[in-house]
């Protein structure tokens, strides 16, 4: 697991990169100095108001093209958590009071309910 700042090159180039807040990489040999190159499996992704667009419609459509298997938004201005399960094309939406559920790692839920958000 890896938290931003780090680098992720989802293309085949080193100089295009975006950075999650969270990126979970299972396979060792796409880590090097730089970051990581190709597709996380598990990308968690914050959002403030300054990324709103970014995070529900670029980075969505760039990490789904990637190979990304799991994608989450976690928005507390809307007290929303967006599951986007690439692999089955499914979408789960839980809100803060809730345990939200991987759909790509079985024994992986997070409850929500116990953590406190403070908006700025």
């Amino acid at each position: 697991m890896f938290s931003a700042p780090f680098a992720v090159f989802l293309n085949a180039d080193d100089r295009t990169y975006v950075e999650p807040d969270i990126s979970v990489i299972c396979s060792p040999d796409k880590l090097n100095e730089k970051g990581c190159n190709g597709a996380p499996d598990w990308v968690v992704e914050i959002v403030s108001p300054g990324s709103r667009h970014m995070d529900y419609m670029i980075k969505l459509f760039k990490y789904r093209s990637a190979g990304v298997r799991e994608y989450w938004i976690v928005d507390p201005a809307k007290n929303r958590i967006q599951v986007y399960n690439f692999e089955h094309d499914e979408m789960e939406e839980y809100t803060f009071a809730d345990t939200a559920k991987s759909g790509i790692y079985e024994d992986l839920s997070i409850d929500f309910s116990g953590i406190s958000v403070t908006l700025s």
